[in-house]
């Protein structure tokens, strides 16, 4: 009776247990750029609306990520596809050079672009000779 308990345990800790789910997760194309006022990241996440996707800054760490669901025209079947669909994750560490606060992103046609204001400390500055 004993053994009967103890397989019955084991049993319902397998049903209880939490279900995971196998998703891939893209790591996104990115441009990178500077000029003297920011750092401009231009990350490719197709089939991504403003609704789909989610930038967050913590502990100097911006953080992309999204979500594709692209659902074909009513009345069509998809035959094929020739980007993959799915989640986007993408982190990268920022420098103290960058104002965290000013960031700003837009997403358009699945192109994300992320402006990263520098500080006013570390923006190059033309210094007027005197004579």
């Amino acid at each position: 009776m004993a053994d009967t308990q103890v397989a019955r345990k084991e049993e319902q800790a397998v049903e209880r247990a939490p279900h995971t789910v196998n998703e891939t997760i893209y790591a996104p194309d990115v441009d990178i750029s500077e000029n003297s006022e920011c750092v401009r990241l231009v990350a490719d996440i197709p089939g991504v609306d403003q609704k789909g996707v989610e930038v967050t800054v913590e502990n100097n760490v911006l953080t992309v990520e999204a979500r594709a669901a692209v659902e074909p025209p009513e009345g069509y079947e998809p035959l094929g596809r020739e980007y993959a669909v799915g989640k986007y994750r993408r982190d990268f560490t920022l420098s103290n050079a960058v104002d965290t606060e000013g960031i700003k992103a837009r997403v358009r046609h699945g192109v994300l672009e992320v402006t990263l204001p520098k500080r006013e400390e570390v923006k190059t500055r033309k210094i007027e000779i005197e004579g």
